[in-house]
């Protein structure tokens, strides 16, 4: 009698069946650090406006509610949508955090966001950040 002696991989295919393969799949590496807080603010304030656009919500009363939020958060929030183009790009591209605290925070941009003008908002990115990546508008 002869015994022979393998190990098994079970893995899942897409529609839910067990399958077996010869080699384990390599677990996936996942990045080290976390999102910037004021990229994840970005990206809600992105999300919230699109839900005000579709008539999902009436109006910011309606999103602070369901937020779980007061009015004048939600008005900070949403006030990210005020800087350019090009700074909203900027801020959702940041790297990923690795240790200690956030280099940009949504309370330095209110008065970059406060500036009418793109270009002068530009200027204060600048001055205030170092972090230009992109060329300026």
């Amino acid at each position: 009698m002869l015994t022979a002696k393998r190990k098994l991989h079970f893995n899942t295919d897409s529609r839910g069946r067990k399958r077996i393969d010869r080699e384990p799949k390599p677990k996936p590496v996942v990045p080290q650090g976390r999102v910037p807080r004021v990229s994840k603010l970005l990206a809600l304030a992105i999300h919230f406006q699109q839900l005000l656009d579709d008539r999902v919500v009436a109006d910011q009363s309606d999103l602070a509610w369901l937020s779980q939020v007061t009015q004048p958060r939600i008005t900070q929030i949403m006030n990210l949508l005020m800087l350019s183009p090009e700074i909203q790009e900027e801020i959702l591209q940041l790297p990923k955090v690795v240790e200690g605290k956030d280099p940009i925070h949504e309370k330095l941009l209110r008065p970059i966001a406060a500036e009418v003008c793109f270009r002068k908002q530009f200027e204060l990115w600048q001055k205030s950040h170092g972090l230009r990546t992109s060329e300026e508008p």
